[in-house]
Formats: structure tokens, C-alpha cells, sequence
């Protein structure tokens, strides 16, 4: 994939991102926070099996799960669980674009930290003086979006 298309679906993520956590929301108004979270697992994994169906070649490759660390299996499944319901519950007193903002601050920092270092099997990309601006920058802005 190139760098465009790759910013591109980078930038409709995010808009998901944003989105996200106001819909989860307002199903945990009717259903609870939890229900609300377990609702949104659910519907993710339902539309993430079509898919590993229909274009990612099947299931087969599960047998190969048990050669993995365990971090790499879990990992990322509870760090939904993190980030969906922080966000379900904190959208509700800081609104969207505050909690937006400072989840993209806590993934770029906790990214470029990952990146010094190459940690998890990730190529390592040294900080430079121009991605601590960066991050300096994102989390004044972060400030003045946060702030009332």
C-alpha cells in the first residue's frame, strides 16, 4: 500500500474513532455500559468473520495461534476493552472532540516511546527532536480542546 492511501485510511479511522465512543454511548444509555461495550464486541466480531470469510482466506490460520506469545493473542483484545469503555464512560462529561484529542495524544506518546525502542517486534524509528515538537505541539492542543 503507499503512504497516500495508507494517510487516507488512517484519517477515516480516526473519524471512526470519534464516532465510536458517541454511539457506544448512547447504546449504554439504553442498554448499560457494559452490555453496551459486550454489544460492540459482538457486532465486530460478527462483521470481522464475514470478512476473514469472504477476503482473508479463512480460519485456517488460527492452528498457528498457540506458537504465538500470549501478549500478542490477548493483547490487543483487552486493550479494546480499555479503550472502548474509557470512552464510552468519559464522552459522556468531556464530549467528543476533548476525548478524541486526548486519545490521540495517549496513542501518539505511547507510540513514539514504542518506536524508540522497537518494542513488540516493531522496526525501531529513534525520536527526533522534530517528534517530541510534534507531541509538544499535540498536547498543548489537546489542552485547549480539553479545557472549558
Amino acid at each position: 500500500m503507499d503512504r497516500g492511501t495508507a494517510v487516507l485510511l488512517t484519517v477515516v479511522a480516526g473519524g471512526a474513532a470519534a464516532l465510536q465512543p458517541v454511539l457506544n454511548s448512547g447504546a449504554g444509555k439504553g442498554l448499560g455500559t457494559w452490555q453496551s461495550v459486550l454489544l460492540n464486541f459482538v457486532v465486530g466480531a460478527l462483521a470481522l468473520a464475514v470478512l476473514v470469510v469472504l477476503v482473508g482466506g479463512g480460519f485456517g490460520s488460527f492452528r498457528r495461534a498457540s506458537s504465538l506469545p500470549w501478549y500478542y493473542l490477548a493483547g490487543g483484545g483487552l486493550c479494546g476493552v480499555v479503550i472502548v469503555t474509557t470512552l464510552l464512560l468519559t464522552v459522556r462529561t468531556l464530549g467528543a472532540g476533548p476525548v478524541t484529542a486526548a486519545l490521540i495524544t495517549g496513542q501518539l506518546g505511547l507510540a513514539l516511546v514504542i518506536d524508540q525502542f522497537g518494542w513488540l517486534g516493531i522496526d525501531r524509528r529513534p525520536l527526533t527532536l522534530t517528534k517530541v515538537a510534534g507531541i509538544a505541539l499535540l498536547v498543548a492542543g489537546t489542552y485547549l480542546v480539553v479545557r472549558e
